[in-house]
């Protein structure tokens, strides 16, 4: 199963547990997309992850109507770009929590659904996407890396807690990548889509616990100081489209 699976990574994926010859769930929040996926034997579920309501009930509707399922993407996120200045946190805080809901909870509350569903079973795997940003995060977008971050940390501890275990922990970390995150057009510099998910899906078959891709992989294991040059980089280079 694979949250956000309607569309860019998520949907990438998709495409190739499908070509592997699994079966595969997506779920998204739109119901007009969804039911336009070019690939038939897709199985789709309507899904507003922000919703705790929708969270359990998407896990009862897997386990009871597809109870063989052994691996969960938690894919499904939202980026925010903004200035801190200029942010209206006190009208509009909805707006920004949003962002904190679908990034942390919505995929912290899944793992902690199906960890012990899992558990039961002969073999199974979590694979949670992070970002390149948990390590060195894109200052305009505050939000986006402190929740990543939070999730990487999130995915180590459950790595450990589920060592003795039949569940594997994989943990993906994207650089940018040319989807739609955030807005049509903010990351058509990023890597080509088809070439970072075929990357990924070559460290998965190496047994790679944590994966990343292109610059991001080598942000995996950056010293402190490397981490706020680089931090420092991406800020002077972006700081304008908030300004």
């Amino acid at each position: 199963m694979i949250t956000g699976g309607s569309a860019g990574i998520g949907l990438a994926f998709a495409e190739r547990f499908l070509n592997a010859g699994n079966n595969v769930i997506v779920c998204g929040r739109r119901e007009e997309v969804l039911q336009k996926e070019k690939f038939p034997s897709l199985i789709t579920h309507v899904s507003d992850l922000a919703m705790e309501s929708d969270r359990v009930a998407l896990f009862d509707w897997v386990t009871t109507n597809y109870p063989d399922v052994n691996v969960l993407i938690n894919k499904a996120g939202m980026q925010q770009r903004f200035n801190v200045l200029k942010a209206d946190a006190k009208n509009d805080w909805s707006y920004f929590n949003k962002e904190i809901t679908t990034n942390i909870e919505a995929p912290f509350q899944l793992s902690m659904l199906f960890a012990p569903f899992f558990a039961n079973k002969e073999e199974a795997t979590i694979i949670n996407v992070t970002s390149g940003l948990a390590f060195t995060p894109l200052v305009i977008a505050p939000i986006y890396s402190a929740t990543k971050a939070a999730f990487h940390s999130f995915t180590m501890s459950l790595r450990h807690q589920l060592s003795d275990t039949p569940v594997e922990v994989i943990e993906i970390a994207p650089p940018a990548v040319n989807t739609d995150l955030g807005g049509a057009g903010l990351h058509t510099n990023g890597e080509p889509l088809d070439a970072f998910a075929d990357g990924i899906f070559q460290g998965l078959e190496e047994g790679k616990e944590e994966i990343g891709y292109g610059s991001s992989e080598n942000r995996l294991r950056m010293s402190r100081d490397e981490i706020d040059e680089y931090a420092e980089k991406m800020y002077q280079a972006t700081k304008n489209s908030i300004e």
